[in-house]
């Protein structure tokens, strides 16, 4: 791998490791369109660039997710029931959410993932923000009923659901959103090894994948993205322990509509303009 796409990669991970413990989400969402154009740019096809950025985004959320867990548990941001419960059913959505993936065509999966990135940050765009303390929704069914569809997309989609979870939870469950920034990272720790183990098992018999993969995960990648991105995922939770939640929703905002738009096309087509 070249020195410019490490020395790319390890910022990604840098960004993605503070966004991922400040907003509750894995990174995937920024991970993946770095990951797709240096593949495409290096002359691999767009749909096995974008399994792999998709598979290898998975494959870095697991520490990534982990690093930032470990400071929320020490300050008892993480709801533990709810996070288990609707990781065990994330996981097994992202297991068969990456199996489909593995038969649909790449350009079909980025425009999907950037018409759900749109719809969500408008509906966050329409929701009052809370910071009092107030009951979530305990109903082990209605989690089940989140969780699954969740785990399905994002194992679709190749992210660890972070960036759909925050505001199911803060929207549906009534959770605060520092409690569902901490309670979402929980959760992609079940999540990221479900989808990761799909698009490995089904990656392992694909031809003309770069050497160092382990099905669609690509290694080298993992490993500067990983680096960047663990130490930074620290200093994103403390960051989110202070702010306010209506600030850490207009970040989340931004960058949902950023990533939307880019991966539709529409950022390219306006810098093509000007």
């Amino acid at each position: 791998m070249p020195i410019f796409e490490i020395l790319i990669l390890l910022g990604t991970g840098v960004a993605i490791g503070f966004l991922s413990g400040l907003l509750g989400i894995g990174g995937g969402i920024i991970m993946t369109p770095v990951q797709y154009w240096l593949y495409t740019s290096a002359g691999m096809s767009p749909d096995l660039a974008i399994k792999i950025s998709f598979a290898t985004s998975l494959a870095v959320i697991l520490p990534t997710a982990a690093s930032g867990v470990w400071w929320h548990r020490k300050h008892h941001n993480i709801y533990w029931k709810p996070a288990i419960f609707m990781g065990i059913f994330t996981a097994i959505g992202g297991f068969l959410g990456a199996t489909i993936a593995a038969h649909v065509s790449g350009s079909a999966l980025k425009i999907g993932f950037g018409a759900i990135a749109l719809v969500i940050a408008v509906r966050m765009l329409t929701v009052k923000v809370s910071d009092t303390e107030r009951p979530i929704k305990e109903n082990p069914w209605l989690w089940f009923a989140l969780a699954f569809p969740i785990g399905l997309i994002t194992g679709i989609l190749g992210i660890g659901g972070g960036i759909f979870v925050v505001p199911v939870l803060v929207l549906v469950l009534g959770f605060r959103m520092r409690n569902a920034s901490a309670t979402s990272l929980a959760m992609m720790l079940f999540t990221s090894i479900g989808g990761m183990a799909g698009y490995i098992i089904n990656g392992l018999d694909v031809a003309n994948r770069p050497e160092y993969t382990i099905g669609y995960v690509y290694w080298p990648a993992w490993i500067a993205l990983a680096i960047g991105s663990l130490g930074m995922a620290q200093v994103g939770a403390m960051a989110a322990h202070k702010l306010p939640g209506k600030v850490l929703n207009y970040i989340l905002i931004t960058l949902l509509i950023y990533i939307g738009l880019d991966m539709l096309g529409a950022i390219e087509w306006l810098v093509s303009r000007f």
